[in-house]
């Protein structure tokens, strides 16, 4: 890993919906290891839609960590990337360093489209992961291309084998990698990662580590560096 972090960098980490701040407390540790300062914000993602957990929950714990601070970088997983294109669309005063978003549902998921009906998923994801559909009026398509520093890391190893027939083509068994693409996004990466691990594993967190750094991946990691954006 590297050691010599971006100069002048706070790092925020947002898990994913459903989970916890604990989820990326090994990230959180590494990124620390790495020289850089961390500020791991847990946030109610199963309450409420997305754009009342950026702003009353997410927004107010941003501005307590950037004080003096300069720059604003992030690492997210999942969900945690459309609330950061949430809070850029809103919070101009918030100045944004680098952005890493592992596994982010960009233009929704597929299994949002075939599952958000069923009364077990609501009651597991609420308000906030009935707004993950892929439709062109979903919350993620409604956010517009990346107007910001950003790498994507997408996986590309199921776990759940009986969910992927919803998606289609390569995913990581939640996000596909045709979703997880962004207009504007600067570098990406495909690993043999799945959703729900990918941002425990030591090549993900390498990456991330080296385009926080450098605001490039490592070709070399993995066996499809290159995604190409998908436009609107």
């Amino acid at each position: 890993m590297m050691s010599q972090a971006f100069a002048g960098n706070t790092v925020v980490l947002l898990h994913g919906l459903a989970r916890s701040s604990r989820s990326m407390s090994k990230m959180e540790t590494a990124l620390q290891a790495a020289g850089f300062s961390t500020w791991n914000i847990g946030y109610p993602s199963t309450k409420y839609p997305i754009d009342r957990l950026a702003a009353q929950f997410v927004v107010p714990e941003i501005r307590k960590c950037s004080i003096g601070s300069g720059p604003i970088s992030f690492v997210t997983h999942s969900m945690g990337g459309i609330l950061v294109r949430q809070i850029h669309r809103t919070e101009p005063g918030i100045q944004f360093g680098r952005v890493v978003m592992l596994g982010p549902p960009n233009h929704g998921s597929e299994l949002v489209d075939h599952m958000r009906g069923w009364s077990l998923f609501r009651w597991v994801n609420g308000p906030a992961g009935q707004q993950l559909g892929t439709e062109a009026g979903s919350f993620p398509n409604s956010l517009g291309g990346a107007h910001f520093e950003v790498g994507i890391i997408a996986g590309n190893k199921p776990f759940l084998e009986p969910f992927t027939s919803f998606i289609g083509g390569p995913s990581d068994g939640k996000v596909s990698l045709e979703s997880a693409k962004l207009e504007g996004m600067k570098d990406s990466l495909t690993l043999p990662v799945t959703h729900a691990l990918m941002m425990r594993d030591r090549q993900v967190i390498e990456q991330t580590i080296r385009f926080l750094n450098s605001g490039y991946f490592v070709a070399a990691a993995g066996p499809n560096h290159s995604l190409q954006a998908r436009r609107p």
